[in-house]
């Protein structure tokens, strides 16, 4: 999971809170990307973090002084929830130095993986559904043994906001997914788009991902000071490897929005049977 990032568009609140903690009613984000993680299966999670964002190592943590105080106001039930969020999996934490884009920050946490796929969540985009959102490309992944990313089908005017995919295929009508040729990233006008299917943060990478992320570092191939995990991707692609695109089932928000945070929260709430 990487982190690292400013969180430019909730300034100025991030200016001393990390995105990744904003909250979703009262978890943060980061919270229910960990619980889709575990849901799917994963029990290990490697966080990538960078300055200022020690509140989410303290969140996953112990907090000796509030269980104690829980613990003498006899409010046991809230105790049990704050006990589980450090035993949701095994963490460990990266630091990124410098912030030089996503490609970058997974490859800070490569030397933690070996030679075995791994699944990359991001912060914004928050997906609920029945079946976890990663357990969908997960299985895409058992089946095909090929990278797989998450994508959404988007309106015409939200296509300049996202990479677009080019489909080698239509979608298997059962599974919703399909071998990638190629992508476009935020297309200038939709007219270039090659789909109206965007891509969103949740990818499962296979194990020849991390050599070619080490390679394109080593060769400086940044665009904008930035390692960018979708050029690494299309020169995936380029090459023969088999990259799949899975069209996400479930509800979607975009959280590294204001609207979309609110709109989640929402959601959540009425999900809880909340009235607002």
């Amino acid at each position: 999971m990487p982190v690292a990032g400013y969180g430019t568009r909730f300034l100025p609140v991030t200016k001393t809170q990390p995105k990744e903690m904003l909250p979703v009613l009262n978890k943060p984000v980061i919270h229910y990307l960990v619980e889709e993680a575990v849901a799917s299966g994963i029990e290990e999670i490697i966080i990538v973090t960078g300055r200022g964002k020690r509140a989410i190592e303290d969140y996953f943590d112990h907090s000796f002084e509030l269980e104690h105080n829980l613990v003498e106001k006899g409010k046991h039930e809230l105790l049990k929830e704050v006990q589980a969020i450090s035993k949701l999996a095994k963490f460990t934490y990266v630091r990124q130095p410098v912030p030089r884009g996503c490609g970058d920050a997974i490859l800070q946490a490569m030397h933690l993986v070996q030679n075995e796929p791994v699944a990359v969540l991001f912060g914004d985009d928050l997906v609920f559904s029945d079946t976890p959102a990663l357990s969908q490309l997960l299985e895409v992944y058992e089946q095909t043994q090929g990278s797989v990313i998450a994508l959404t089908e988007l309106s015409q005017d939200m296509l300049g906001q996202y990479g677009v995919v080019d489909l080698a295929q239509p979608f298997d009508p059962k599974q919703h997914y399909a071998p990638l040729k190629g992508l476009v990233e935020k297309p200038a006008e939709p007219s270039l788009a090659p789909s109206n299917f965007g891509v969103i943060g949740k990818y499962v990478l296979s194990p020849q991902i991390p050599g070619l992320l080490d390679e394109m570092s080593a060769l400086h191939n940044f665009q904008n000071g930035e390692l960018r995990l979708a050029n690494v991707l299309m020169e995936a692609i380029s090459r023969g490897q088999q990259v799949y695109g899975k069209q996400i089932q479930g509800e979607r928000f975009d959280a590294g929005s204001v609207e979309g945070l609110l709109r989640a929260s929402l959601a959540v709430a009425r999900a809880q049977g909340i009235q607002i």
